[in-house]
């Protein structure tokens, strides 16, 4: 007989712990072990309970589920986890990946789905919805042409402009720029203008962004 894929619940709102629970009651081959209604549970509903996968979502009083995700995944035969939540902002889903999660699913997504998802991360196989997959991927070719476009904006640049334009990224001030090139501050001033004037933009936070969308920082 095939082992039973042990699941846990995290959601503050009993309702949808409720349903999923009705719902996964009914799937092959999974069963429901513990619910919990935010991230402090969790962590002692897998000690108690040991799941194979927790079903996890993002804002819980006390501990967050980002949190809770790092925390899970630090330990040496970690559960694995799903966030399911209505939040799925790019932020959202890029931290809970970072954190260790193995599938992000939205909460309209369908039970079908949702049994496949806990059926293929519990065997290894990590799992986004079509949406997220989606927009990960037009934000990763979005932030690949900004990148070209502040390289290529930060190459008419001399090389010491270039290194103002580093330092201000850096948050670092006139007077510190100065010290740390060997320069006055008068003349990194004027850097700082010139800087500007070349690349179009008003002012050093302008400078900061391109630096970092440059990948300079």
């Amino acid at each position: 007989m095939a082992r039973m894929i042990r699941v846990l619940l995290v959601d503050d709102d009993a309702l949808v712990r409720a349903g999923l629970s009705m719902m996964l009651d009914g799937a092959a081959g999974i069963t429901v072990v513990a619910e919990a209604a935010d991230g402090q549970e969790a962590i002692t509903a897998t000690d108690a309970h040991a799941p194979d996968v927790v079903l996890m979502d993002l804002r819980m009083p006390r501990v967050d589920g980002i949190t809770a995700t790092r925390r899970l995944r630090a330990r040496t035969r970690p559960p694995e986890v799903i966030v399911l939540t209505t939040f799925d902002t790019d932020e959202n889903v890029l931290h809970a990946l970072r954190a260790g999660a193995a599938g992000f699913l939205l909460k309209d997504t369908s039970p079908p789905r949702i049994v496949e998802a806990i059926t293929r991360v519990a065997a290894g196989d990590p799992i986004l919805s079509p949406r997220i997959t989606r927009r990960l991927m037009e934000r990763t070719v979005a932030q690949a042409g900004a990148y070209e476009r502040a390289r290529a904006a930060l190459a008419v640049l001399t090389p010491r402009e270039h290194e103002v334009a580093l330092a201000i990224a850096q948050g670092r001030t006139n007077a510190d720029i100065a010290t740390d090139l060997a320069m006055g501050v008068t003349t990194v001033k004027a850097h700082v203008s010139s800087i500007l004037t070349k690349l179009d933009l008003d002012n050093r936070t302008q400078i900061a962004l391109l630096a970092h969308d440059a990948g300079l920082t």
